[in-house]
C-alpha cells in the first residue's frame, strides 16, 4: 500500500474513532466472507464492521487521543464503529460470537476510553435505547399526569366549596354580607356619655 493510501487510511479511521458511540475490536481468524456478511447485518444500521491493520489503528487511535489500545492489536483485527444504540450492537456482537466462537472480542472504545473485553461484554447488558426511551416516556406522562392533578385540585375543591356556599346563601340570604336589616340600636355600655347626661337629666327638669 503506497503511503498516500496509508495516510488516507489513518484519517479515516481517526474520524471513526472520534466520531463513533463506542468501537469494539474484535479477532475474526478462522470467519468466512459468509460469517462477516452475517455479522455485519447482526450489528444492525447504526453500526459498521471493517477490517482494520493493526499498525494504522494504533496510530489512529493515539490521533484520536485514545491509550492503552496497543495490547489488544494482535492477531487479525476488524473493528466494529458503533454510531447508534450500543446496547444492541454489542449485543449483536456477543451473539454472534456465542454462536461462532472464531470471533473473539478483545475490547473496545467508549467515550474515548479503552475498555477490556469484559467492560465491552457488559455494554451487552445494558437496556436498549427504545427501552430506555419507552421508561422515560412513561415516567414523563406519570408526571404529567401526577402535575395536572395537583394542578387541579385546588380548583376543584375551591369550586365545591364556592357552590356550597351558594347553596346556604340560597337558604338564608341573611348569610351573604350586607343582607337584612340590622338590629335597633339599645343604650348600653357603648353609648356616648353625652346621651346618657341627657337622660339623666330629664326628670329634674319637670
Amino acid at each position: 500500500m503506497a503511503r498516500p493510501d496509508k495516510a488516507a487510511t489513518v484519517a479515516e479511521l481517526t474520524d471513526a474513532f472520534s466520531n463513533s458511540a463506542a468501537a469494539v475490536l474484535t479477532e475474526y481468524r478462522g470467519l468466512t466472507v459468509k460469517d462477516l456478511k452475517t455479522l455485519r447485518r447482526s450489528l444492525g444500521e447504526d453500526a459498521t464492521y471493517a477490517v482494520a491493520k493493526n499498525t494504522l489503528t494504533a496510530i489512529a487511535a493515539k490521533e484520536a487521543g485514545i491509550e492503552g489500545i496497543e495490547d489488544s492489536l494482535t492477531g487479525p483485527t476488524a473493528i466494529a464503529f458503533v454510531t447508534g444504540d450500543i446496547a444492541a450492537a454489542t449485543k449483536g456482537l456477543r451473539d454472534f460470537a456465542k454462536a461462532n466462537p472464531s470471533l473473539a472480542i478483545k475490547g473496545g472504545v467508549l467515550e474515548g476510553k479503552f475498555l477490556d473485553a469484559n467492560a465491552v461484554l457488559k455494554l451487552a447488558d445494558l437496556e436498549s435505547r427504545e427501552v430506555l426511551l419507552a421508561k422515560m416516556a412513561g415516567a414523563l406522562q406519570a408526571n404529567l399526569a401526577k402535575a395536572a392533578y395537583l394542578l387541579a385540585a385546588p380548583l376543584s375543591q375551591g369550586a365545591r366549596a364556592l357552590g356550597a356556599l351558594q347553596t346556604a346563601a340560597q337558604a338564608d340570604p341573611s348569610l351573604i354580607g350586607g343582607a337584612g336589616s340590622a338590629p335597633a340600636a339599645e343604650a348600653s355600655d357603648e353609648t356616648p356619655a353625652a346621651d346618657a347626661a341627657t337622660e339623666e337629666a330629664a326628670p329634674a327638669a319637670e
